[in-house]
């Protein structure tokens, strides 16, 4: 704009420096009339064009971005070694993704890393206050839950904490501000009133708060959804079905891991913890978490351990092509990796709703 201003001022100079009378000065006049509105029409072309540029670039799409919507079909998937190592730095080539058998290509890849707001990890610690937990172990159990909040500083990550015994209740709804955390780890009592233990109803409702109480800014991204369940895994009283949490699980795309007060019987003289009916349920092996075991009471490597595998997942995604979008049928998803990877998935397939939408109940 500075040049087209440079370009009036010398006409307007030349103009005023000529000496003319009468005619000669309305003549003078029209020229420099139409000398401004050829300025104006050329000035308002330009800003055209650069409007026009940025629209162009607006437009663009970034390679690593794509919409999400209800069509998609998206997977977790953690990737191991034969030693349960995680695996980082993988990329889309080195994954095999199958659809009843046929190889399929991936739309959509993206693994979770520092600094990056497109993999937004969703937390939900489910503590158990019925009594499994003594006042010492509590103790044990915050300053873990803080160090574990601390090592996912640097990731887009989004906290909410729940209790359950007789009720469940939600002490705190999603946050990345570790001071209210904190504040609300230390709300966290011992319950000694009741019989039951309402585990499955803590990770439906989890669930629910992940599906409906995500922060808005998660909106229209693929957050990584993870429910922490604390408890010593027996489960009395429970209103809702563990096949039925398993299902909303698999529908919001959300993985169940379990930090476990183990017991030990007498009978099985071999020393190692006996599987509890909350892992029984296959509620965490069904929806590609993890149990980790409390063997010493010692919370802190566990939560460490737990930082290592969710920061190391991938999220494998693609649109089901005509046919895979009717609601009539389950479809089996398998999902491979190189080199002989183990590969653990959140869900072992997909069932679409008859219009084509994914299923979120």
């Amino acid at each position: 704009m500075s040049k087209i201003s440079q370009v009036f001022a010398e006409e307007s100079s030349y103009f005023e420096g000529m000496r003319v009378s009468g005619l000669k000065k309305r003549v003078v006049e029209r020229i420099k009339l139409q000398v401004s509105r050829r300025l104006s029409v050329f000035a308002a072309i330009v800003l055209c064009g650069f409007n026009l540029a940025a629209q162009v670039n607006a437009q663009k799409p970034d390679e690593d971005v794509i919409r999400v919507d209800t069509k998609l079909v998206a997977f977790e998937v953690s990737v191991t070694d034969k030693k349960g190592n995680p695996i980082r730095g993988l990329q889309a080539k080195d994954f095999d993704l199958f659809i009843d058998g046929q190889k399929r290509s991936i739309d959509f890849f993206k693994p979770i890393k520092k600094h990056d707001t497109d993999r937004p990890l969703s937390v939900v610690f489910a503590l158990d206050v019925s009594g499994s937990v003594t006042k010492e172990e509590l103790v044990k159990l915050r300053a873990a839950m803080q160090q574990f909040i601390k090592r996912l500083a640097d990731y887009d990550s989004y906290f909410a904490v729940m209790t359950f015994g007789m009720q469940v209740k939600t002490l705190q709804s999603f946050t990345n501000k570790p001071y209210k955390l904190n504040k609300t780890f230390r709300k966290i009592i011992k319950s000694d009133r009741g019989l039951s233990t309402h585990a499955y109803d803590a990770v439906d409702d989890a669930i629910r708060l992940l599906r409906k109480k995500s922060p808005r800014s998660l909106n229209n991204k693929l957050p990584k959804r993870v429910v922490i369940v604390v408890t010593d895994g027996y489960p009395v009283g429970d209103t809702v079905s563990p096949s039925t949490v398993i299902e909303r699980a698999n529908n919001t795309e959300t993985s169940v891991y379990a930090v476990i007060l183990p017991s030990y019987s007498r009978l099985s003289g071999n020393g190692k913890p006996v599987l509890t009916l909350f892992e029984a349920s296959g509620l965490v092996e069904q929806t590609g978490g993890r149990s980790f075991y409390a063997v010493k009471r010692d919370f802190e490597p566990l939560f460490r351990a737990l930082a290592e595998e969710i920061t190391a997942s991938y999220a494998l995604a693609f649109y089901p092509e005509y046919g895979e979008d009717s609601g009539k049928t389950f479809r089996k998803v398998e999902i491979k990796a190189a080199d002989g990877f183990v590969v653990k998935q959140n869900r072992a397939g997909f069932q679409l709703k008859d219009d084509g939408q994914k299923r979120e109940d």
